[in-house]
């Protein structure tokens, strides 16, 4: 049978007892694991609680040797029962922060400026929370003997994971709990992955050599893939290596063999040359994915964008009520056709809207616009000439003081635009974009932007398109509100066309 035909056995059916402890434990947690894990979770819980007493009781004495008062250490922590809930909030608080933080994974071991950086951060924070927590319900346990307590626990904490490094390795200079490694493909990420467990002191591994399909068979390269029973049987292997895993045949005939003589299995994944600066691991069904790059959205500013749109666009409507009113009369008593100009419009990520706003042209200007496509006076997709003949007295007025897109605030209401953004574009100019013009698309259309208080009798689309990129790469909130305040002075000066 042909490696590539290979077919994993069905993992076999969970029973009761096999799935309590992944029930039961935080996740991720990993078989083989998990009572080391649930060892260390108490332990931590149990010193917080611990040393509070402990600290409880050295205030006492510290008391009673100042009033000279002995009968205060009959009761050196007396709060109410009640009070212990919060004990058991601080221990909870702490553990479950701390495994946040990957407190309690293997490889916080390894890294000790790193284990004292998570432990204070976590011990920080949990006492902070609690502290804040006590303060609102009236002081049930004494905040300076919980606060004095927080410096103890680190170094205690600290204290007995540096007594555990040692332990390890002191083994592993022994060589007692020393796992023999079998490493799966001799390239760089192999070779620097035995260099990594050769330099580290805590997780000792024994490196027994590389198999390769295509190095030669010399120093510690020990064989080809097919040697890999016969190794693994006569080297006691522990665990497998694989840092080939592109190779579909190779990955699936280790897997296989290590399952069968019951050897652990590391893959090492190819990140094709990327190193990011953080992964994040997922699972898409049941199966693992790892994110090699997470573009940053600024949630927090989007939010507050989309909560000024509401306000402002939902006041703007209720305030220029009269107005709106006045100028459909005008429109309606100045030409025939609707008060109304709604057409398709392109938005964000080239969803279709309907914009809306007031008819200043005569009711058959799209018909007439491809008549007029010789006299476009703007460069690249956009359509504008100086004295349109489809514009009509009122409408001239209106978009002198651009009041035609007062509207499209009922656009910002139902999210479909922003107040300010780019500017959204007719069907039939977004079909002439360029794929670099696409990139405006990317954030929501806005009744105003920044080429309309910058640039805006420039014919060139061009200069459009460099100004609004300039304002999606760098947007704040800031900017949304100078442009705001620079639309209004460009439109009481009557500049519009």
């Amino acid at each position: 049978m042909s490696h590539s035909a290979l077919q994993f056995p069905a993992p076999p059916p969970r029973n009761f007892l096999k799935g309590f402890p992944e029930g039961l434990l935080p996740r991720p947690s990993v078989r083989g694991q998990r009572w080391k894990l649930a060892g260390h979770v108490s332990a931590d819980f149990l010193a917080v609680g611990l040393d509070f007493v402990a600290v409880g009781y050295l205030a006492a004495l510290a008391e009673c040797a100042v009033h000279a008062n002995p009968s205060l250490l009959l009761h050196p922590l007396a709060f109410p029962k009640s009070a212990w809930g919060f004990l058991l909030l601080y221990g909870a608080l702490f553990t479950l922060m701390g495994y946040s933080e990957r407190l309690y994974q293997p490889e916080m071991v390894r890294s000790p400026r790193q284990e004292r950086w998570v432990l204070g951060k976590t011990m920080f924070w949990s006492t902070l929370l609690v502290v804040a927590a006590m303060s609102a319900e009236g002081h049930l346990i004494s905040i300076g003997v919980l606060a004095a307590s927080a410096p103890v626990n680190f170094l205690i904490m600290l204290g007995w994971r540096n007594l555990r490094r040692r332990i390890a390795e002191k083994r592993a200079q022994h060589g007692l709990d020393m796992r023999h490694v079998l490493m799966i493909g001799a390239g760089p990420v192999g070779r620097r992955i035995a260099a990594h467990f050769g330099n580290d002191t805590v997780d000792k591994r024994l490196i027994l050599g590389f198999l390769d399909d295509d190095e030669p068979i010399e120093g510690d390269v020990r064989g080809r893939i097919g040697d890999l029973a016969h190794i693994a049987r006569t080297e006691f292997v522990d665990e497998i290596i694989l840092t080939a895993p592109q190779q579909l045949d190779i990955a699936q005939t280790v897997i296989a063999e290590a399952r069968h003589h019951h050897i652990d299995v590391k893959v090492i994944p190819d990140l094709f040359g990327a190193e990011p600066e953080s992964v994040l691991f997922e699972r898409f069904g049941n199966l693992p994915v790892l994110t090699l790059r997470q573009e940053r959205i600024p949630c927090v500013g989007l939010s507050v964008k989309r909560a000024a749109d509401t306000l402002v666009s939902g006041i703007g409507l209720i305030m220029a009520s009269p107005l709106l009113a006045a100028i459909a009369l005008a429109i309606r008593l100045d030409s025939p056709g609707p008060i109304f100009y709604q057409a398709a419009r392109v938005g964000l990520k080239g969803r279709r809207f309907r914009c809306c706003k007031f008819r200043t042209m005569v009711g058959d200007a799209d018909c007439l616009k491809e008549h007029l496509r010789t006299r476009n006076e703007r460069q690249g997709p956009c359509f504008k000439i100086t004295d349109d003949p489809r514009i009509t007295r009122v409408g001239r007025l209106l978009r002198r003081y651009s009041l035609d897109e007062l509207p499209q605030l009922w656009n910002v209401l139902k999210g479909e635009m922003s107040m300010v953004g780019p500017r959204p574009h007719p069907l039939d100019d977004f079909e002439q974009y360029e794929l670099e013009d696409l990139q405006r698309l990317e954030v929501t259309p806005g009744l105003t932007g920044l080429w309309q208080v910058t640039a805006r009798r420039d014919p060139s689309f061009r200069r459009n398109m460099a100004l609004d990129l300039e304002y999606i790469e760098g947007w704040n909130f800031w900017t949304d509100l100078w442009i705001l305040c620079k639309t209004v002075s460009v439109v009481l000066q009557g500049t519009g066309a």
